[in-house]
């Protein structure tokens, strides 16, 4: 058995991956396979190369062929079976819930987790007739709550129409829309108790164990229907008893629990759904949707579950990527033939589901990874609204589960997101704060074009931006928009200066806009006549292109890969040696990301930031209508424009601050001093042992280690000693 059978990994996909010489489980797939397999929410913080898509494809793809098999061979669901029983048991009825209503399999815990809306469930069973009747309903979280009785006319919104009564903890009691005081305020910890008197034909309410009075009076026209225990919440969580254990306030003499009621002849069931046995989902419904930030880790995580399903058999998952800059029509056409995972970027699957061709009535998993990147991008809101049409649980029964992969969990809008769509997410946080790997050698080059004016007699350097088009640039100028364009020369021919200093062979170089990479290929292709041989990665390039350039670095076929923040996520390129930072990224966060591209397998990095010492006008398309494409405003945004004063010796404080360090600066030469670090390894290689440095650290310990000798001669001899004495006295 492998070590991923153990986890319970069935033997074809550990076959796979054995394949694959993934010979152990990395730490984060250790922890998260398991919780996945177990039908766990995850949140996990690790970067790529971590072992993160298997952590969640490999569990994902099993539970998918598992499902697929069960309903090829009309296996009835755990669900269908436990519903021949229902009579045995009252719980909330997972059928009859709003969007966003989460139950626990039990039936005895209900969550909302939208601070939006309210969101209502019932139970699965309703009393009729005669009878006096309790429940107590329990809050164990803080937020808005209604709870009481409503018929199956009344909507899930209990307390707004006619046929449902409620008590809210605001202590007004509702009906109809019409919300009155009554008894007092409740909160979290607060048990409520809920009684239903079909002899007096009322509804009341206690707090604690002290009854509040009659609420309502039940009208003539309610004399014969069914009534049935219910909630509302709008982001809180309650747990209910309906008698199955000993109530914490028994209800005065005369009234039963629901769970009592169930020996009565007056209770009826009811499921508002279709058996689970007979559900059959959509063809363009697929149990799966995975939602990548680059086109590029999209096509890698399709990859890595094509080979996961590699000895699969009888049914086999069906996969498609679902990406801009393909033609949507054969997409369209997979999905209508049947595809049980999706994997896709955030514009493309929007159009699909807003257009009805991709459905998630039958979705069970809903990953978002590099979660930091989705949300840094924008995509927020698109996620609620994806998030907001999965059903919470599937026809089967089961549970949506989500699972979030984040560079950071420390980012404020991953946390507040994960509150708000996850249920009770188990938090994977095998990274911590982030934090510089020992293999990452980083520095930091400061570029003074005050200091350094080589620039103003270069004819021959990188083109510019062209934000300083309409500005008055003079070579012996010294205004702040002359500096600020030689700031834009002079990291050009550091960059130079860095590859030629170092022999780069193989380098990551990060430029801030889509601009700034064109001009930095054109001029090192110029430059270098040959010798740079580079490619650009960034979306304005057409997805043949960026795939085909991406794969000539991987393959050495080019020796530098120029690319934006945005199109480099989730890149994985294995001994990568260097990094260029030519502009400190926008987000502090994301400079951890940059340089974590090399040192990774135990093999040495090196990344290099080129920092302005001055401020430098550059682009900002924030609110630009084109987001940039033929806009040629050069005025600042407060003008109507879209350019800012970009502030890097801020920024560098705020990284500094961030990993609470100091980072190295070198001269503008870009030579990194011999220290202890650098001299003995060779970038892009394993860290070899070339000297412990044994001989200095005997010397070193040397008059320690003597001190130890006496002290332990010492010791025994005074032991001896006292033991012939002792042995003395006795005679």
């Amino acid at each position: 058995m492998t070590a991923f059978e153990e986890m319970g990994v069935m033997p074809e996909i550990a076959r796979a991956v054995e394949e694959m010489d993934w010979s152990l489980p990395t730490d984060v797939q250790a922890e998260a396979i398991p919780m996945i397999l177990g039908g766990g929410d995850v949140l996990m913080a690790a970067e790529t190369g971590s072992g993160k898509t298997g952590a969640f494809c490999l569990p994902i793809l099993q539970i998918v062929f598992e499902t697929l098999k069960d309903q090829q061979e009309g296996k009835t669901s755990k669900l269908s079976t436990k519903n021949k029983g229902a009579s045995l048991s009252w719980k909330l009825n997972i059928y009859d819930r709003g969007d966003a209503m989460a139950i626990e399999p039990d039936g005895l815990l209900c969550q909302s987790r939208d601070q939006q809306k309210w969101h209502g469930t019932r139970t699965n069973k309703a009393v009729v007739g005669q009878g006096r009747y309790y429940y107590e309903a329990t809050v164990t979280d803080e937020g808005l709550c209604r709870v009481g009785y409503s018929t199956d006319k009344a909507s899930l919104d209990l307390g707004t129409d006619r046929w449902g009564w409620g008590f809210g903890g605001t202590g007004k009691k509702s009906n109809s829309k019409q919300f009155d005081s009554y008894g007092e305020p409740f909160g979290l910890n607060d048990t409520i108790g809920c009684y239903l008197d079909l002899m007096k034909r009322e509804v009341r309410w206690s707090k604690n164990g002290v009854d509040l009075g009659k609420a309502y009076d039940l009208p003539a026209q309610a004399a014969n229907e069914k009534f049935f225990a219910a909630v509302v919440l709008k982001n809180a969580e309650m747990t209910f008893n309906f008698g199955g254990t000993p109530f914490k306030y028994p209800p005065p003499q005369g009234f039963i629990s629901l769970t009592g009621a169930s020996k009565e002849s007056t209770v009826e069931s009811t499921q508002s759904a279709v058996p689970a046995s007979s559900a059959k989902a959509a063809t363009n419904a697929p149990q799966a949707i995975i939602i990548e930030p680059s086109r590029e880790l999209a096509e890698q995580t399709l990859v890595q579950i094509q080979k996961f399903k590699k000895f699969l058999e009888s049914p086999i998952p069906r996969e498609l990527l679902v990406v801009g800059g393909v033609n949507v029509k054969e997409q369209v056409d997979v999905l209508m033939r049947g595809v049980d995972i999706v994997c896709g970027t955030p514009g493309r699957l929007e159009d699909l589901i807003s257009t009805g061709k991709l459905a998630l009535s039958a979705c069970r998993f809903f990953v978002l990874d590099e979660a930091d990147g989705l949300l840094s991008q924008g995509y927020g809101d698109l996620i609620n609204r994806i998030h907001g049409q999965i059903p919470k649980v599937t026809n089967d029964g089961k549970r949506l589960q989500m699972v979030v992969c984040s560079a950071t969990l420390h980012s404020f809008d991953v946390k507040k997101m994960a509150e708000r769509l996850m249920y009770f997410p188990t938090w994977i946080d095998l990274k911590g704060q982030d934090s510089v790997p020992e293999t990452v050698h980083h520095c930091v080059v400061i570029v003074d074009p005050l200091k350094d004016t080589t620039w103003k007699g270069l004819r021959q350097h990188v083109e510019t931006d062209g934000v300083h088009y309409e500005d008055k640039i003079q070579p012996h100028g010294t205004s702040q928009e002359t500096y600020s364009e030689a700031v834009k020369i002079l990291k050009g021919e550091y960059t130079v200066r860095a590859l030629e200093e170092h022999k780069m062979d193989r380098a990551l170089i990060f430029c801030r806009t889509k601009v700034d990479c064109d001009n930095m290929e054109k001029y090192l292709q110029l430059r270098g006549q040959g010798k740079f041989s580079c490619v650009c990665l960034h979306a304005d390039r057409k997805p043949q292109e960026r795939k085909d350039n991406l794969q000539k670095f991987k393959d050495g076929k080019v020796k530098f890969l120029i690319c934006t923040d945005v199109a480099a996520r989730g890149i994985d390129v294995s001994g990568l040696p260097f990094v260029i930072n030519v502009t400190l990224p926008d987000e502090k966060q994301n400079y951890i990301h940059r340089i974590g591209r090399v040192g990774r397998a135990e093999r040495m990095g090196l990344a290099i930031s080129l920092v302005a010492s001055v401020k430098e006008k550059v682009w900002y398309h924030s609110n630009c209508q084109s987001k940039g494409r033929g806009c040629y405003n050069t005025n600042l945004t407060d003008r109507g424009g879209c350019c800012i004063w970009y502030n890097e010796p801020q920024l560098l404080a705020d990284v500094e601050d961030h990993l609470d360090i100091t980072i190295d600066q070198i001269q503008p030469d870009i030579k990194v001093p011999i220290n202890e670090f650098d001299g003995k390894v060779t970038y892009g290689q394993k860290r070899k042992n070339t000297g412990s440095g044994y001989e200095g650290h005997v010397a070193t310990l040397a008059p320690a280690v003597m001190e130890l000798a006496r002290l332990e001669k010492h010791a025994q001899t005074s032991y001896i000693n006292l033991k012939y004495k002792k042995m003395s006295w006795t005679r």
